[in-house]
């Protein structure tokens, strides 16, 4: 028989105490909470958790409950401690912190300073500093400035940084300067001061403080402060708000010399140039990039978008697509009001259903621009339909609801938001009043708007401004009171524009009052000698009043000073092809199919009524030849080839780049009754609702 040979025991492996305080180390690390409590479960088996000689594996398990988010369990041990020391209470105020209550640090640095018990930190101060930061507690954080100076902490970077970063936070930028000031950097180079700097920097941004900004980019540069990537953002920021071109393209060759780009600094570089008008030299920063993403993406539509390049903002989007990035609900923002730009309303629908395709339907910022699409583009119905959707609002979905409503003449409903809005308990701003006001002009309700601008705005501390003013002087001017609003805006101490000028000459126009028109525009031009407008208008005025004199002198002025005024055109979009028309052209395909629909429809309203208004056409000719002028205006010819190709009951919408004449509008609020169709017009003024022989203007615009 062969002997067998016996194996000795397997030898059961013990971990150290320190193997155990290392593994719940990594297990806080990583927030393995099942492993961790194992952990814990093994010290209390070794008697280790409850002896008071042992604090330091307690420490080790408040850390770890801390990081796995476990407070609840963190404060039972701490609370059943009985010694602490000063990392016990350390680590359990960082977790609060962390975990946004900003109150119960607060409450233990009281108790420990109270108690003695332990003595704070650099690490604790710095905690209670920001605690006080990220509450706004400004006068707790003054305490604990006092505190830091008598315990010799406030020198310490850390508290320092956090010291000043609470001081920014709270709009206290002037100590929080002080601060950097009375407390020299003793460091070896000037990275640990950038955070700081950085704070003050945002903090002033955000009050758009610019001229500070200016002396604290040059103590920076004093005192050698290695600006990092944050400092580059704030200071491209300051370039974008102040419009500095000059000083952008200096930090952007110091950047190049840092070689620090990363995605945001990017991103801020070309929104900064495209805030000071320079989409080009953004694209150039764009087309030099490696790598691309969304947020550089949309930096640059932003730009085109702010300059006016509407179209150029939609085509990145089919560039963007072919490199397979992702849109975020800022790229839809921004092309969204980009069709509203130029209102297109078909290319809007289309983004509208990728909206709801890639999930950012419920995105306020995406709600919002939808909002004033569809109000641009002469859809306020779906504009009302998104708004009404909207699970939450903010203050700039009810002024685009609000503004939308009283550019498209409904008062009534622009009035009913406002009073919603109250309702909920949402606070006006300036842009509301805007609306609100041009509600009350378009209603004609001179008592309301009154109480509104003298009263209501002032509860709310609102100083009024020109466009508020100018809203007025249209109220009175609607209601014919024309007398009282050259009145109001002779004592009115505000700055008043061109355009409230050109508001009261025009409704002299239509309340027929020559005599008091010709005298401000006489005065407008003056003050501004190259508005065509003012000089359309008071030519306007002198051929209503047969002054054929008149409307050669303003002709020769023009001509002298090469003022020309824009030819009449008109467009509108079928299946996402824009038509364009231009008054008495051919430049139409189907131009013979058009004016024999013109011809057609005007036949149609003369037993309505219509008799043309020779007196609208400018020219000393012959009245036939004054009817064969207005017949073949630009919204005339867009209007007949919408009837031609646009199926009915569906609205027929024309965008127009020119005032309405008197002519167009009577005939087309005929047309409207005629055939039964709903016709949406935008000039140059306002919108233009024509329905069953009325437009919402009333026939002041």
């Amino acid at each position: 028989m062969l002997a067998v040979k016996k194996l000795p025991p397997k030898q059961q492996f013990v971990p150290s105490l320190e193997d155990i305080v290392k593994l719940l180390k990594l297990s806080a690390d990583s927030k393995c909470l099942p492993f961790g409590k194992s952990i814990h479960a093994q010290l209390l088996i070794r008697n280790q958790a409850s002896h008071h000689t042992h604090i330091f594996q307690i420490n080790s398990l408040i850390n770890f409950y801390v990081k796995c988010g476990h407070l609840v369990l963190a404060r039972k041990l701490f609370n059943e401690m009985p010694l602490r020391n000063v990392v016990s209470w350390s680590a359990l105020m960082a977790g609060y912190l962390h975990s946004g209550n900003h109150l119960e640090p607060l409450v233990l640095f009281k108790s420990m300073v109270s108690t003695q018990e332990a003595c704070p930190n650099e690490f604790v101060l710095t905690t209670i500093v920001s605690c006080c930061s990220n509450s706004g507690r400004v006068h707790e954080g003054m305490q604990l400035h006092g505190y830091l100076v008598k315990c010799g902490l406030v020198s310490h970077k850390y508290v320092r940084s956090a010291l000043v970063h609470m001081y920014s936070r709270c709009s206290h930028v002037d100590s929080a300067l002080k601060v950097l000031d009375m407390v020299p950097n003793h460091d070896d180079d000037g990275d640990s001061d950038v955070f700081s700097y950085n704070s003050v920097l945002s903090a002033l941004l955000e009050s758009r403080e610019t001229e500070e900004v200016a002396g604290v980019l040059g103590r920076m540069v004093n005192r050698c402060v290695v600006w990092d990537n944050v400092t580059y953002v704030s200071v491209m920021g300051l370039c974008a708000q102040i419009g500095d071109l000059k000083l952008g393209s200096q930090v952007h060759a110091r950047l190049l010399r840092s070689s620090t780009f990363d995605v945001y600094v990017s991103s801020a570089l070309i929104d900064m140039y495209g805030k000071c008008g320079e989409a080009s030299e953004a694209r150039k920063v764009f087309n030099s990039l490696q790598e691309r993403n969304v947020v550089v993406w949309t930096a640059l539509m932003a730009t085109y978008l702010q300059n006016g390049y509407f179209e150029e903002t939609l085509n990145l989007f089919t560039s963007m697509d072919r490199e397979d990035t992702p849109p975020n609900e800022f790229t839809f923002a921004v092309l969204i009001n980009a069709c509203a730009g130029i209102a297109a309303l078909g290319h809007g629908d289309l983004l509208h259903a990728q909206v709801e395709k890639f999930g950012f339907k419920n995105h306020i910022i995406v709600r919002n621009a939808l909002i004033n699409m569809y109000s641009k583009s002469g859809s306020i119905e779906s504009s009302s339909n998104v708004f009404s959707d909207m699970i939450h609002r903010d203050i700039i979905s009810w002024n685009a609801m609000i503004c939308g409503y009283a550019h498209h003449g409904l008062g009534k409903q622009a009035l009913l938001v406002f009073q919603d809005m109250l309702s909920v308990g949402v606070c006006p701003t300036y842009v509301t009043f805007i609306g609100v006001l041009s509600a009350c002009a378009h209603l004609s309700l001179v008592q309301e708007g009154f109480y509104y601008l003298n009263h209501l705005m002032r509860k709310f501390q609102i100083e009024p401004g020109l466009e508020h003013y100018t809203c007025v002087v249209l109220l009175l001017s609607r209601s014919g009171l024309l007398d009282e609003a050259d009145d109001f805006m002779k004592t009115t101490q505000v700055k008043w524009d061109v355009v409230a000028w050109r508001t009261l000459i025009n409704a002299c126009h239509v309340h027929r009052n020559y005599d008091l028109g010709k005298r401000i525009a006489e005065y407008a031009i003056k003050m501004d000698p190259h508005d065509v407008g003012t000089y359309t208008l008071l030519s306007n005025m002198y051929a209503k009043s047969r002054r054929w004199d008149g409307v050669a002198k303003i002709r020769k002025m023009m001509r002298d000073r090469n003022i020309k005024k824009e030819p009449g055109a008109s467009w509108l979009e079928i299946r996402n092809d824009i038509h364009v028309f231009l008054s008495e052209g051919d430049n139409h395909p189907e131009s013979v199919q058009i004016y024999e629909k013109v011809h057609e429809l005007l036949a149609m309203i003369k037993p309505l009524g219509y008799v043309p208004d020779v007196a609208a056409v400018l020219h000393d000719v012959e009245d036939e030849q004054k009817e064969g002028c207005l017949g073949y205006h630009s919204e005339k010819l867009a209007i007949a080839y919408g009837l031609m190709k646009i199926p009915s009951p569906a609205p027929i919408r024309i965008m127009k780049n020119l005032r309405m004449c008197d002519d167009c509008h009577t005939a087309v609020k005929l047309i409207s009754k005629a055939i039964n169709r709903l016709i949406i017009v935008r000039d140059a003024n306002r919108f233009h609702h024509f329905q069953d022989g009325f437009c919402t203007c009333m026939d002041h615009w």
